[in-house]
């Protein structure tokens, strides 16, 4: 279970987050929808400990991020917008570098390098460059270092951003398998994934959290997206 506990994040004088809440259950892909600039990637990056809040606390099953950094951080797979790759490599050193640096057992290192290309379906680019792949095997890439050592909370800042309609559907069935073994949340500005991709979805708009909807209302998350961000 992740739990957000009345998050704000001051820039300066600008106010970015404005005192969020909310919880994810376990086992659930869990949407945060907003416009450009609403504050969601700065709620990821708390949320992963890269950045710290000016008030407020997040708990990951009971564990404070901020007061047990390294605990936290080694149950989270984090995803940025812009993938964290290094283009020279090839897919299998990158992936065997995260491992390392993640602590994965050295004697294990090479299965679970297999284990997160079978999961994102990049077995075959295993020793292809990294330069050399298309956007959306890029971002299969990126996830598969955030599934390196199996961590309990996987957060993806706007996954399908850039993916042409193919890429996007088979990112939306990645999500949803990958929810089977753990908590997902992911970012979009994209209604349509968030409503064929989630369980639930917090809206955020001008750094509040405006509207939770889950169940039967995310069959018209665009008209409560319209609702509470239209006009302000």
């Amino acid at each position: 279970m992740i739990e957000v506990k009345n998050l704000s994040r001051y820039y300066g004088d600008f106010l970015a987050l404005d005192q969020v809440s909310f919880t994810i259950p376990s086992g659930e892909v869990a949407g945060l929808l907003g416009l450009n600039g609403a504050g969601k990637t700065t709620c990821l990056r708390i949320l992963t400990g890269f950045l710290f809040p000016s008030t407020g606390e997040v708990l990951l099953d009971g564990t404070d991020v901020f007061a047990n950094p390294m605990e936290s951080k080694r149950k989270i797979g984090y995803l940025p917008e812009h993938p964290p790759l290094y283009p020279e490599l090839l897919v299998y050193d990158y992936l065997e570098f995260v491992g390392r640096l993640r602590g994965v057992d050295e004697a294990g290192l090479r299965q679970e390098i297999e284990r997160v290309a079978g999961l994102t379906e990049v077995s075959e680019y295993l020793y292809a460059p990294i330069r050399t792949l298309s956007l959306g095997y890029r971002k299969r890439v990126g996830i598969a270092q955030a599934l390196m050592g199996s961590p309990q909370f996987l957060i993806f800042d706007e996954p399908i951003s850039g993916l042409d309609p193919r890429q996007i559907v088979e990112m939306r069935e990645l999500l949803r398998k990958l929810a089977r073994s753990h908590t997902v949340l992911v970012s979009s500005h994209i209604l349509t994934e968030v409503r064929h991709t989630c369980d639930r979805v917090f809206i955020l708009h001008h750094g509040k959290l405006v509207r939770e909807a889950l169940g039967p209302d995310l069959e018209n998350i665009e008209d409560i997206f319209l609702k509470y961000t239209a006009g302000k």
